[in-house]
């Protein structure tokens, strides 16, 4: 890659994809593409052919897919599968027929057998059952490495996937329905903080701002009836499952720098079908919700709902694959939490 390749991100405006155009930019790349989804439906093959042949792109950065949390994964899982298939079909099938010299495919560690042993190295794919409700988007992730596998060993393309571990950071989704766990807890504690502290009219500006999902609607319900739907009560916070499961984090940022590391310096050949991108350490999701509650300076007992799903029990990335092509994580999670709503506030 040179200053003046040109470069496709396809979906710039999700997390993954606005965190890679943030570094290309300020490294010096001079010749992005981007477009939206009302203005290029990945899913539509005709429409994607056409693109590639017009524009040409050197480069493609897959970061583009339908993305949420345990409740949006379980309930709209035909729309899961449908479009994340689609969508990775199209553009690896595009970047070959266009003359792609290289496709960085972004998936997820969601891709691994839901009992793997810990930490999951990159060949422990499909040696077992997958996690139940993340089922459809695991699926759908697990035929985009196979399709690029397979186009590199009948084509000779140059296409290589990353799986990281749970994302967050600036430009993360925050409703409370299709977000992850991560900035859901965020947002949740930035509720009670404002809630506990008499200050409704922030908690129904932000709720305007920002809808929290479930059908709750300010304009049917009053403030405190939404805030006690979502678990926010006077004294204390409910959170769904059982708070055990461990989860490992990973600065949007750093998988930015580890996306352009890779794709600069590393082929297929290199890489092999899949390769971690992780922070190397995780914790419990109870462990992880002090932490939050920490940073957003709130007070009020936590309390967990053991009635709602926990998810895979432990989901953490064997990265020393990673290590031995010179790159390692750098952003703390206390910092990257920091970051993240201090993000939230200005936005």
């Amino acid at each position: 890659m040179d200053k003046h390749s040109r470069i496709f991100v396809a979906g710039h405006n999700g997390l993954v994809g606005s965190a890679i155009v943030r570094l290309l930019q300020s490294q010096g790349y001079s010749s992005i593409i981007l477009r939206t989804s009302k203005e290029l439906d990945l899913r539509n093959q005709v429409d994607v052919q056409k693109f590639f042949l017009a524009e040409k792109p050197d480069y493609v950065f897959l970061a583009a897919a339908k993305v949420g949390g345990i409740l949006a994964n379980s309930t709209y899982k035909a729309e899961f599968i449908y479009d994340n298939l689609l969508i990775s079909a199209n553009v690896i099938d595009a970047s070959y027929r266009s003359g792609v010299k290289k496709l960085l495919n972004l998936g997820s560690s969601c891709i691994y057998p839901k009992l793997a042993p810990q930490p999951m190295k990159e060949e422990f794919l499909l040696t077992g059952l997958l996690e139940p409700t993340n089922e459809a988007y695991a699926i759908a992730k697990i035929a985009a490495i196979k399709l690029c596998r397979y186009y590199n060993e009948q084509y000779g393309t140059n296409y290589i996937s990353l799986m990281p571990t749970n994302l967050y950071g600036p430009g993360d989704n925050f409703n409370l329905e299709s977000s992850h766990v991560l900035p859901a807890l965020i947002r949740k504690f930035h509720l009670a903080k404002l809630a506990m502290n008499g200050r409704l009219n922030e908690v129904e500006s932000d709720i305007r701002k920002r809808a929290v999902g479930f059908g709750l609607d300010l304009s049917l319900m009053s403030v405190n009836e939404i805030l006690s739907k979502l678990g926010i009560l006077k004294d204390r916070i409910i959170l769904w499952g059982t708070g055990a499961p461990f989860r490992e984090f990973l600065y949007i940022d750093d998988l930015a720098e580890a996306a352009l590391h890779l794709m600069q310096r590393y082929d297929a050949a290199a890489i092999g079908e899949l390769l971690n991108v992780g922070m190397g350490k995780d914790l419990k999701i109870k462990e992880l919700a002090v932490l939050v509650q920490q940073e957003v300076e709130v007070e009020g007992e936590i309390e967990f709902d053991s009635s709602k799903p926990d998810g895979t029990p432990r989901k953490f990335l064997d990265i020393s694959k990673l290590k031995s092509f010179g790159w390692i994580p750098t952003t703390s999670l206390k910092d990257g939490i920091r970051k993240t709503y201090d993000w939230y506030l200005k936005n």
